[in-house]
């Protein structure tokens, strides 16, 4: 593949004496040169800008192609190149990969939900922390309701020595009635990831969605 090189038109100094923009956007046109010639690489068309270099001077619309003499000592493309695969670019240029999110040790999904009210002999329970009238909205068979506005007068209606698992409509309320009842001395307990949502995409279609 030949090289596309642009001059001349990032003389600013020049560009304003000819009353010009000082900034243009060329990066498109360059673009398109480039993508013209990977095309005509393939389909075996035209005539190929490989081993030469195309100038170009945008503020006079000028061309000039000087054709480049091979090196037999080119890493890529030499009598005896080493470099033979592509590089990790990103460990190249220093990009740290985002790390994915740590999973709440607090949380469960919703299948261990459903797990624990399938099989009473785990020992687990699960409450409804949401409010009155979104119970009435949706629920899931079998689990009670105890709104998070009420729990500061209703906790001693709970053993601290269940194991509970809260939910909500997302995962939001059940996590902050944890976080209470742990201050008053619940020890075991686990929120519900995504709530009665994520139940109704993933384990039960027919709970509504609201």
């Amino acid at each position: 593949m030949g090289l596309v090189l642009e001059v001349g038109a990032s003389n600013l100094g020049a560009r304003k004496r000819h009353g010009l923009p000082v900034r243009l956007d060329r990066t498109g046109f360059v673009g398109s040169l480039q993508a013209t010639e990977v095309l005509k690489e393939l389909l075996g068309l035209g005539e190929s800008l490989s081993g030469s270099l195309l100038m170009m001077d945008t503020l006079y619309a000028s061309y000039q192609r000087i054709t480049v003499k091979r090196d037999p000592h080119c890493p890529l493309c030499g009598d005896h190149p080493t470099i033979k695969e592509l590089i990790d670019y990103d460990q190249f240029c220093g990009i740290v990969p985002e790390a994915e999110p740590m999973a709440n040790p607090d949380e469960v999904t919703v299948q261990d939900m459903k797990k624990a009210l399938d099989d009473p002999a785990l020992g687990i329970k699960v409450i409804d922390v949401r409010e009155p009238d979104e119970y009435e909205i949706a629920k899931v068979n079998g689990v009670p309701l105890l709104p998070l506005s009420q729990i500061n007068e209703r906790f001693t209606e709970l053993d601290p020595n269940q194991q509970y698992y809260l939910h909500c409509k997302a995962g939001v309320r059940s996590l902050k009635a944890l976080n209470f009842l742990r201050q008053q001395g619940f020890k075991y307990l686990k929120s519900v990831k995504g709530g009665i949502t994520a139940w109704s995409e993933e384990i039960d279609s027919k709970v509504p969605r609201y």
